[in-house]
Order: structure tokens, then C-alpha cells, then sequence
């Protein structure tokens, strides 16, 4: 299977919400850097067909989840203009019937106000950032019941399905951010009940640390450009990813950094 021919299986998947058969399991072959070649032909055809890259994803950052999906490293995706949703307040609502089973992931998004250099100095990736947010990855898997390789992962949209991003904090109006950023939890709730809590520290010690990894990974890499100023990324799920429905509701609440919890209805 050559990059086109997986990448027009793909978008097909994505557009008709079906799931097909995992790459590896058909071309064993198939490893993380076609994987990127395949993610970086999806990117001009979606570019080609209107969708504008407005940030990239971080995904397989938080640690204590590796085991459950035979991962042992982060990877990345870009996110579009039509895939991301901003709301000004904490608390809104999100169709999610397009996506092919999709669970829940709460993150903390980070937006750039000028290009990042390569450095783990949390402070020096700080003062590149003009705003944080908390917000929802709602991730999606188009191979059947989540079994996939790393590689897999990769070409298939870095599993991203929708971003919620939730009210905007400016960095200069937060004190301790670098401190709050490694230490602040979080409890996530379905319909009232709570369903898993989690942390800063889970996503490779810090959302910043996260930035720090795609920054590094992507001097290493041919054919995507660095991150740029005006664009966010979102640092991967601060708890585990749960299956979600239509007709839900979920709430967090985050301790130890004043980002508000975020309401989201499913439907």
C-alpha cells in the first residue's frame, strides 16, 4: 500500500464515519515515518479541499494509559478550522454522530502568540504563550474496537475527531502558570457521577513538557513546518479516555490552577 492509496482510504473512512481494517495488519511494514507520510498527504488534501490547520494535537502523552493501548510514545496531528470549537463560556454543546467511537479526553490547550523555539525551559516556552484554556479532545478511532499500532494512530488523523476549547486565560493575568501547569488535578463526571480524575503531571510532567516534546520532534521531521505564532496545541488527555453517547453530559472540575471547569452536553 503506497501513502495515496491509504490516505484516500482514510479521508473515505472519516467522511462516511466507517471503521476499516488496521494498515499494519495488512502491510507489517508500514512504521511511524510512512505514518507521517501518509498524515502529511491528508493535510494537503484537506487543505485542497477548504480545511485550514489552525494548531496540532498532542496525543499518547499521558503515560498511565501506554499499557491499555501498546503505545510508548507521544505522538502528533494537526487540528483544523472545522474540527475545532471555541466557547466563551464554560459550557456548551457538541454534535458528535459524524465521529466513529468516540471518547472523551480533558486537556489543557495552549496558544502561541509568537514561534516557538526548541527548548524544554518551561518559562521560556511560557513566554511564547499568550493564552491557556482547558478544553475537551474528543478523540476518534476508524479501525475497529480501538486495536491499532503506533503507526496506525498516526495516519489515522492522529485519532482526532473535535477540540472544545474552553474560555481563554490570558498568561499574564496567572501567577505561578509554570508551577500550576505541573501540579493542578482534575475530576471528569458523566451525568453527575464522577468517572476518573487526573493531573497536570500525567502528561509527560507538564502540558508545557508536552510543547517541548513537539517542538523537538518536529526539527527532526521532513515535511511539516514548525509550530507558528497564532497556532494551539493541545497537550493530550489529563485522565483516561472514556467512550462517550449522544445525550450526555460531562463535567470537570480542575484544583490548583484557575481554569474553570467546562459543561459539555453531547448530541
Amino acid at each position: 500500500m503506497n501513502t495515496e492509496v491509504i490516505a484516500t482510504e482514510l479521508l473515505a473512512a472519516l467522511d462516511a464515519n466507517t471503521t476499516i481494517g488496521t494498515i499494519t495488519g495488512r502491510a507489517p511494514s508500514f512504521d511511524v515515518d510512512a505514518a507521517y507520510r501518509v498524515s502529511a498527504e491528508i493535510l494537503r488534501r484537506r487543505r485542497a479541499r477548504g480545511e485550514t490547520p489552525i494548531g496540532r494535537k498532542v496525543g499518547f502523552t499521558n503515560r498511565t494509559i501506554w499499557a491499555e493501548y501498546g503505545v510508548s510514545t507521544p505522538m502528533w496531528a494537526h487540528v483544523y478550522d472545522s474540527t475545532v470549537t471555541y466557547f466563551d463560556e464554560p459550557q456548551g454543546s457538541l454534535a458528535i454522530g459524524h465521529l466513529a467511537q468516540p471518547r472523551i479526553e480533558p486537556e489543557i490547550v495552549l496558544h502561541f502568540k509568537g514561534a516557538p523555539r526548541a527548548t524544554e525551559d518551561e518559562n521560556e516556552l511560557l513566554s511564547s504563550i499568550d493564552w491557556i484554556a482547558h478544553g475537551y479532545e474528543i478523540v476518534q478511532c476508524h479501525f475497529p474496537n480501538w486495536k491499532f499500532m503506533a503507526a496506525d494512530t498516526i495516519a489515522d488523523f492522529g485519532l482526532h475527531g473535535a477540540l472544545v476549547v474552553g474560555p481563554k486565560r490570558p498568561v499574564d493575568g496567572l501567577a505561578e502558570v509554570v508551577r500550576k501547569l505541573r501540579t493542578f488535578t482534575i475530576t471528569l463526571a458523566k451525568n453527575g457521577t464522577v468517572e476518573a480524575q487526573g493531573g497536570g503531571s500525567n502528561v509527560l510532567d507538564s502540558p508545557l513538557l508536552v510543547a517541548a516534546h513537539l517542538l523537538n520532534l518536529l526539527q527532526h521531521q521532513q515535511g511539516f513546518d514548525p509550530v507558528q505564532a497564532g497556532e494551539l496545541v493541545t497537550t493530550g488527555t489529563l485522565t483516561p479516555a472514556l467512550p462517550i453517547r449522544a445525550g450526555e453530559t460531562w463535567t470537570t472540575e480542575l484544583l490548583g490552577i484557575e481554569l474553570p471547569g467546562l459543561r459539555l452536553h453531547l448530541e
